[in-house]
C-alpha cells in the first residue's frame, strides 16, 4: 500500500508574514510551566502543550543577542528550526545545535533563545514566553546527516581538532588547492566560505549571497562546516535506493582559512518514501546501505530506533510494540496504529467518516568506513501519517422497552469531532436543542474520544408510532446525526433507526345506564386517544346522528343519549306495561378493521301496549322483537285477518277494535269480563317469513267490571239555536321545520338560519299542526313551493309539491316519509313529512342567487268526512303526465306558514 508522507516544514494556525504589522496588543509574560525543553543529542526539543488551541495564534522568534528574529518557514529550514503540532495544539520545537541563531562555544556548549508570542482572537493581549536552555554535547562524528521535517543537514569536520575516537587520523574528504589560491587574492578576500557548486547532477556554481538568496544554509562553526538545504528545491534531485526514494543534495563548498583555499565535498541523501501500511502496521523501510553516501564498504557500529527525536531502549520499544530489524538490503521500523506516541485525526471526505494516524519515528545510524576510517552519524526524523481509513463508530441500542425510552449510545468519535444537530422525522434539531429537550449526553474519556448518548421517550413526537396488533405499539425512531470535523469544518453524517414494541395499549371503553325513556352511554378514550370508529347497533356514528344524539366531548369521554325508541336499539320482549330494549355499542378501529370493545346495555323502558276504554274500544300496540327479524308490522293482523293496524311503520303496529269485533274472544271471570285477541302475522304473508324464524303471536286482553253503574249528571236546558259548524279558510297554528336528519328527532333553530347545505343534498321538512290532539283530524300538504325572495308569492318559484303530490316535472322527486307516534308525536296524522335534494335557480348558467325559500299550503281534513281527498296524494290520474285538479271541500281549511332559508354551498 502506498502512504502519503505528511512532511510538516513549518507549522502554525495562522499563517505569520515577515513583517507584517500587528494591532497593538498588550503583552503578557508568563512563567513557562507548561514549557518542557530537552537536549537531545544534536537538537534541543522544545515541547508546547495545547498552545496552539482553535482561535490562537502561534509565533516564533529565535533570540540573538538582544535581537529577536521572526522564523518565517523559509528561514526556519534555512537555520536548522522545525516545528511539528498535532491538531490539538499539542507541539514540538525542534532546534538544531548548530542552527544559525545558537551560541556556539568550541561546538561543545550551545546556548539556544526562543521568544513564542502566542495571540487569541479577539483579546488585545499577547501571551509572550522567553526560553532559553544549554545543551552540552561532544559526541560529532566526523560527519553528520539529519534529515528533519523541513531540511536536510551536513556537517562535517574540518581537521582543526582532535579528530572523532572512530576516526584519529582522517580529517575526511577536504582538499587543499593552493593553485588556485592565486586566483582568489587572498589578500583581499575575508576568510570563510566563498563559493558553492549544486550536482543535479550538472554542477550549478554559486556565491555565497546567491546561496542563501536561494533558501540554503551555508556557515561555520569554530570546527566544522555545516550546509542545510530544504526539500524539493532546484538543486536536489530523487533517486531510488533499494526501491526506497531518497532526496539528494550534493554539493562542493569551497572556503578559505589562513592555510589557502579549501574544497569540502558533502552529501545528504533523506528518505521520502518507503512506508506499507498492512493489518494494523506501520512498515518504515530504510536502505541498510545509503549508496549515495557511501564510497566504499562501511560497517555499522550503531543502529537506534526513537519517537520525536528520542532514542528508545529495548524495554522500552517492547511495550509499545515497536520492532527494529534488518534484512539483507534494508532495515526495519514497525509500528502498530494506534500506539501512544502518535495520534489518530478525523476527516470526512465525501462526507463519509474516516481516520488518518500520525507518529513520527526516528532512525540513527553510526558507521565507518573501512578504507578511510571515517565515521558517519546518520539520523532521520520522519514523519508518517497513514492512508485515509474508514471508521465506523459503534451503535449501541440500549433501550428498554419497558422504560419507555430510547437509550442509543454512538460512539466512539475524536475530540476533533463535534456533534452539530440531529435530524429526525419531524425535522432538525441543533445538539444545544437536543440537549435543551434532555435528549442529548455527551461522555468523555481520559484521552480526548467521545460518546452520544441519545435518550428519546417514546411518547415524544419524533417518535413514528405504529399498531402492528391491537394491544402492541411498534415504537420507530429514525434519526441522522450530523457531525463537523474540526478545525476544518468539514462535515459529515451516520444514519440509523432503532424500534421497539410494547404492550402498552390501554383500550377505550364503554359504560352506560338507563331512565324511564333513554339510554346513557359513556366512552371513555384509550391511551391512544379518539383513534376508533363507533358503531350503535348496526350504524356508525357519524357527526349528524352525534347531533341528533346530543353528542359530548371533553378529550377523554364521550357521552350520547339515545331514547329507547331510536332506530339504533333493539327490541328484545315486551309485555302489556314495558318493552325490554337492548343498544349495541362497538368500538373498533378502523385501518385495521380491529374490534376495540363490544358494550350491550339492556333495560325495560314502561311502555302501554294496551288500552281498554269504557266505550268497549281496544287499542293496542305491537312491536317488532330481534328474534323475529323479517316480521313486517303492516303484515300483522288480529285474530280476524281482515283486522289489520290502523298505522305501522318498520318497528310498530297500532291497532284500535271493538271489543265485540275482529274475532276478540270474552270469557267471565266471577265479576269480570274477559276480552281477548291475538295479534299475529297474517297466513298469506307466512310464506314470506324465514322457516327458522318462530311464529309471532301477541295475546291482547281487557278486564271489565261486571254489572258496574256509573253516574252522569246533566242539565236539561232547552237549546235557542242549534249549533252548527262554520266553514271557512283562516291561518292557523301551523308550523314548518327543518330537520338535521331523516330521525326527525333534532331540528334546526332561529339562530340557526340560514343553514348550509350542499348542492343535491337532502332536506328534511316537517309541517305540524299544533295545540291540537284531535285523531280525526289529519293535516294535508297541498301545495309547496321554492322562492327566491322573502315573499311567497314572488318569482321565479319552483314547484315542490301539486295538489298534494309530488311534481312530476321535477327530476329529483319529492319524497314523503311517514310519521309515527312516539313521546313528541302523539297524534301522527297531524303532522307531515318530506324531503328535497337542495338545488338553486340558474339562468343562463349563471346561479340567481344562493339562498332560497320553502313555503307550503296546508289543509286541515276531517277524517270522518269519508269523502277520500283527506289522504296525501290520493287521487285519480288522468291522462299521462297529468294530474286531474281535485275540489277543496268547504269542509277544510286551508293554511300557509313559512319561510325556511337555506344558503348553499358551492
Amino acid at each position: 500500500m502506498k502512504i502519503h508522507l505528511s512532511f510538516v516544514l513549518w507549522i502554525l494556525m495562522a499563517v505569520v508574514v515577515a513583517g507584517q504589522a500587528k494591532p497593538h496588543r498588550k503583552t503578557n509574560n508568563q512563567p513557562n510551566a507548561d514549557i518542557k525543553s530537552d537536549c537531545a543529542g544534536s537538537h534541543m526539543t522544545l515541547t508546547l502543550d495545547e498552545v496552539l488551541a482553535v482561535g490562537n495564534q502561534l509565533e516564533i522568534e529565535a533570540t540573538n543577542g538582544s535581537e529577536h528574529i521572526l522564523l518565517t518557514p523559509g528561514l526556519a529550514a534555512k537555520c536548522g528550526y522545525s516545528m511539528e503540532s498535532d491538531p490539538w495544539g499539542n507541539t514540538r520545537i525542534y532546534t538544531s545545535l548548530m542552527g544559525c541563531y545558537v551560541d556556539n562555544t568550541d561546538d561543545t556548549f550551545f546556548n539556544i533563545g526562543l521568544r513564542l508570542k502566542m495571540y487569541s482572537d479577539g483579546t488585545s493581549d499577547v501571551v509572550t514566553r522567553d526560553v532559553t536552555k544549554t545543551c552540552s554535547y561532544s559526541a560529532w562524528a566526523s560527519q553528520e546527516i539529519v534529515c528533519d521535517r523541513n531540511y536536510m543537514e551536513i556537517s562535517k569536520d574540518l581537521g582543526q581538532r582532535d579528530a572523532s575516537p572512530h576516526t584519529k587520523g582522517h580529517a575526511g574528504n577536504i582538499k587543499d588547492d593552493l593553485t588556485n589560491n592565486a586566483m582568489l587574492n587572498v589578500n583581499d578576500t575575508a576568510y570563510g566560505i566563498w563559493k558553492m557548486t549544486f550536482y543535479t547532477p550538472e554542477p550549478t556554481v554559486m556565491m555565497l549571497d546567491e546561496v542563501h538568496e536561494a533558501g540554503y544554509g551555508a556557515m561555520t562553526s569554530p570546527n566544522r562546516l555545516v550546509v542545510r538545504s530544504p526539500y524539493n528545491t532546484a538543486q536536489t534531485y530523487s533517486e531510488d535506493v533499494a526501491g526506497v526514494p531518497m532526496e539528494v543534495v550534493k554539493v562542493g563548498t569551497y572556503f578559505t582559512t589562513p592555510q589557502g583555499l579549501r574544497i569540502v565535498d558533502l552529501i545528504a541523501a533523506c528518505p521520502i518514501g518507503g512506508v506499507t501500511v498492512n493489518d494494523g502496521t506501520i512498515s518504515w523501510n530504510i536502505p541498510r546501505y545509503i549508496t549515495p553516501l557511501l564510497t566504499g564498504r562501511v560497517k555499522i557500529l550503531e543502529m537506534h530506533m526513537g519517537i520525536n527525536g528520542k532514542r528508545l531502549d529495548k524495554a522500552q520499544r517492547a511495550s509499545r510494540g515497536y520492532t527494529l530489524s534488518s534484512t539483507e538490503y534494508h532495515l526495519v521500523i514497525e509500528l502498530p496504529i494506534g500506539s501512544p506516541d502518535g495520534y489518530f485525526k478525523s476527516h470526512a471526505p465525501d462526507y463519509q467518516y474516516h481516520l488518518s494516524y500520525t507518529v513520527e519515528p526516528m532512525l540513527e545510524l553510526l558507521w565507518i568506513a573501512k578504507d578511510t576510517q571515517s565515521d558517519t552519524r546518520y539520523k532521520v526524523l520522519f514523519p508518517i501519517t497513514t492512508p485515509l481509513m474508514p471508521w465506523y463508530p459503534d451503535i449501541a441500542d440500549e433501550t428498554i422497552p419497558e422504560e419507555g425510552v430510547f437509550k442509543v449510545k454512538f460512539g466512539t468519535l475524536l475530540h476533533d469531532v463535534n456533534l452539530v444537530n440531529i435530524t429526525f422525522s419531524t425535522g432538525v434539531l441543533s445538539a444545544a436543542e437536543c440537549n435543551a429537550k434532555g435528549f442529548l449526553q455527551e461522555q468523555k474519556y481520559s484521552n480526548g474520544s467521545k460518546v452520544y448518548l441519545l435518550q428519546v421517550p417514546f411518547s415524544d413526537d419524533v417518535v413514528l408510532k405504529h399498531n402492528p396488533e391491537p394491544l402492541l405499539t411498534a415504537y420507530f425512531l429514525p434519526l441522522s446525526y450530523g457531525f463537523m470535523v474540526m478545525p476544518e469544518e468539514t462535515p459529515f453524517s451516520y444514519s440509523l433507526a432503532v424500534d421497539a414494541s410494547l404492550n402498552d395499549v390501554v383500550l377505550p371503553s364503554v359504560f352506560g345506564t338507563c331512565d324511564d325513556a333513554t339510554f346513557f352511554i359513556t366512552v371513555k378514550y384509550g391511551s391512544q386517544g379518539r383513534n376508533f370508529e363507533t358503531m350503535l347497533g348496526t350504524r356508525m356514528l357519524t357527526p349528524e346522528l352525534g347531533r341528533v344524539y346530543g353528542q359530548t366531548e371533553n378529550g377523554t369521554h364521550l357521552s350520547l343519549s339515545l331514547p329507547y325508541t331510536s332506530l339504533d336499539v333493539a327490541f328484545e320482549l315486551f309485555d302489556t306495561a314495558s318493552v325490554k330494549a337492548r343498544l349495541d355499542v362497538l368500538l373498533w378501529e378502523p385501518i385495521n378493521n380491529w374490534s376495540l370493545s363490544e358494550f350491550s346495555l339492556a333495560c325495560n323502558f314502561p311502555l302501554t301496549t294496551t288500552k281498554c276504554y269504557s266505550n268497549g274500544t281496544m287499542t293496542a300496540l305491537s312491536v317488532k322483537v330481534e328474534s323475529v327479524p323479517n316480521l313486517v308490522p303492516h303484515q300483522l293482523t288480529l285474530r280476524d285477518e281482515s283486522c289489520k293496524p290502523y298505522f305501522s311503520d318498520d318497528r310498530f303496529a297500532h291497532f284500535s277494535f271493538n271489543v265485540n269485533a275482529c274475532g276478540t274472544s270474552r270469557v267471565f271471570f266471577g265479576n269480570y269480563l274477559l276480552y281477548e285477541n291475538d295479534i299475529s302475522l297474517d297466513y298469506s304473508a307466512k310464506a314470506y317469513t324465514s322457516p327458522v324464524e318462530p311464529d309471532f303471536r301477541h295475546t291482547v286482553s281487557c278486564y271489565y267490571l261486571v254489572n258496574d253503574m256509573a253516574t252522569l249528571e246533566f242539565d236539561n236546558k232547552p237549546l235557542v239555536n242549534f249549533p252548527s259548524a262554520e266553514i271557512g279558510t283562516g291561518q292557523l297554528m301551523v308550523e314548518i321545520r327543518l330537520a338535521l336528519d331523516e330521525s326527525y328527532e333534532l331540528f334546526y333553530q332561529a339562530q340557526d338560519y340560514p343553514v348550509q347545505k350542499y348542492l343535491r343534498q337532502p332536506a328534511y321538512f316537517e309541517v305540524a299542526l299544533l295545540h291540537s290532539a284531535n285523531p280525526q283530524l289529519e293535516l294535508i300538504l297541498d301545495n309547496c313551493w321554492a322562492t327566491l325572495q322573502e315573499e311567497r308569492t314572488s318569482l321565479p318559484r319552483w314547484d315542490i309539491i301539486v295538489d298534494g303530490c309530488e311534481n312530476l316535472e321535477d327530476r329529483y322527486i319529492t319524497i314523503f316519509h311517514p310519521v309515527v307516534s312516539d313521546q313528541r308525536v302523539v297524534v301522527p296524522s297531524l303532522f307531515k313529512r318530506f324531503s328535497v335534494k337542495v338545488f338553486s335557480f340558474v339562468k343562463d348558467k349563471e346561479v340567481l342567487q344562493d339562498e332560497i325559500y320553502v313555503h307550503c299550503d296546508a289543509v286541515i281534513c276531517d277524517l270522518n268526512a269519508g269523502n277520500g281527498v283527506c289522504s296525501q296524494c290520493r287521487q285519480p290520474v288522468a291522462a299521462k303526465g297529468q294530474r286531474v285538479q281535485r275540489s277543496i271541500s268547504l269542509h277544510k281549511w286551508q293554511i300557509s306558514s313559512g319561510p325556511v332559508r337555506i344558503n348553499f354551498l358551492k
